[in-house]
């Protein structure tokens, strides 16, 4: 389809979303998480496909796992939709009314975006999770997913377009291009006159490509060379079980760990025992010149592996003195997604927790929890690492702007 169709249809669903009550949102939510589980069938035939197509092309391990559809996952995108429900509506909220001294009213008002469009890679479940958390803001949304998910995304938009027309509202409330091609993403970018923001989310060539040609307001959602820093006086147990956590339970997303720092006066005591460990998961381990005696299996880590988003079963290792030399380190080589400090002292913690810039930064925990599920936002349209208008896990408020919303009577300007 044209995009300009695409984009006049967005434009012109936009008004009838705007005035949608919390009620109306809230049936037709209940009834797309209800259509998902119902055509199961439809969207795992449809993941097949793409399944079979990315192992012929050789898709890495990770990636395939991130593409992948099963009932329990289908299941999980019908929850996040049933949790949209649960929300409280932001829209229509006032933050704050103040009297000037000529008896002006001035507040704000929460109100929808507009048009939101989103650029992403293998990740159908951020289809129906776009589009949930779009639809709850009042906001129309323009999907443009990746040639690997094609057909599962096509299946969850078609089966989402069905619900929301039996319930008598507009289906343009989402729209899929299928047109997977990079030409056309990049004439995307440029519909400025129907798109009101854009929001990529994958890779950090997609997400540079979308801030470099867009001439749409971009909110950056960005890479995840996410880092755990152990301290010398960490709970070594506790510092192994969060490793393993944050490293190995799906090592192909944002919020994994990426790359681990660790005080100097531990090595001799923890590195046998967590290689070991990662070892169990067939993690290969990267690391500087004073922790690679204590590795098993070890290979030397080069400048270029402090800063890489391996997503894989990959991790590195870097030495530091102190909590200064970590926060260093950490701060040259992140992407500002997350981090962790895992430290019994106090001042340390805090410390971490002031100087580390990034959009969550976590005390004695693993990074995998930087999720807008588990954050308790429900569905997540992203992680924002940007520092205007939304940071961290992007809920429902950050798909809202607001309005001036100013009450006179009969007051004309000196």
């Amino acid at each position: 389809m044209n995009l300009g169709i695409i984009g006049q249809r967005a434009k012109d669903a936009e008004p009838d979303l705007r005035k949608l009550g919390s009620e109306q949102k809230n049936r037709v939510l209940a009834a797309c998480a209800k259509a998902l589980v119902k055509e199961s069938e439809a969207i795992l035939a449809a993941n097949t496909a793409d399944m079979n197509d990315a192992k012929e092309k050789g898709m890495p391990l990770p990636l395939q796992d991130r593409l992948l559809l099963t009932p329990a996952r289908i299941e999980g995108m019908a929850e996040g939709l049933r949790q949209l429900v649960a929300l409280e509506d932001p829209i229509g909220e006032v933050l704050g009314m103040k009297k000037r001294p000529n008896g002006l009213l001035i507040g704000q008002k929460r109100v929808p975006l507009g048009v939101v469009g989103i650029i992403y890679e293998a990740r159908p479940n951020v289809t129906a999770d776009a589009f949930g958390l779009c639809f709850k803001t009042g906001n129309v949304v323009i999907l443009k997913g990746g040639s690997d998910a094609i057909h599962s995304n096509t299946a969850i938009v078609e089966i989402l377009r069905e619900a929301i027309k039996e319930e008598g509202l507009p289906e343009d409330a989402v729209q899929l291009i299928e047109d997977t091609s990079r030409e056309t993403a990049t004439r995307f970018m440029k519909m400025n006159q129907y798109v009101d923001v854009l929001i990529p989310r994958g890779g950090a060539g997609l997400i540079k490509s979308v801030v470099e040609n867009s001439t749409i307001p971009v909110i950056e959602t960005g890479t995840g060379n996410c880092h755990i820093y152990v301290d010398e006086s960490a709970d070594l147990n506790m510092a192994k079980a969060i490793i393993i956590n944050a490293k190995t339970q799906r090592v192909g997303v944002c919020n994994a760990c990426e790359s681990l720092v660790i005080h100097e006066n531990i090595l001799e005591e923890f590195l046998p025992e967590l290689s070991e460990a990662l070892a169990e998961y067939h993690v290969e381990i990267r690391a500087d010149s004073e922790a690679l005696p204590y590795v098993k299996n070890g290979i030397p880590a080069s400048e270029e592996d402090w800063g890489r988003e391996y997503q894989d079963y990959i991790i590195s290792i870097r030495t530091v003195k102190d909590v200064d030399s970590a926060i260093a380190h950490i701060n040259k080589y992140n992407t500002k997604h997350s981090e962790s400090i895992i430290t019994s002292d106090y001042f340390h913690a805090q410390k971490f927790l002031d100087e580390i810039d990034a959009a969550a930064v976590y005390v004695n925990a693993s990074t995998r929890f930087t999720d807008g599920f588990e954050f308790g936002f429900g569905a997540e349209i992203g992680i924002s690492t940007q520092k205007l208008h939304a940071r961290g896990p992007m809920g429902l408020k950050a798909l809202t702007t607001t309005k001036y919303i100013i009450y006179g009577d009969g007051q004309v300007r000196p």
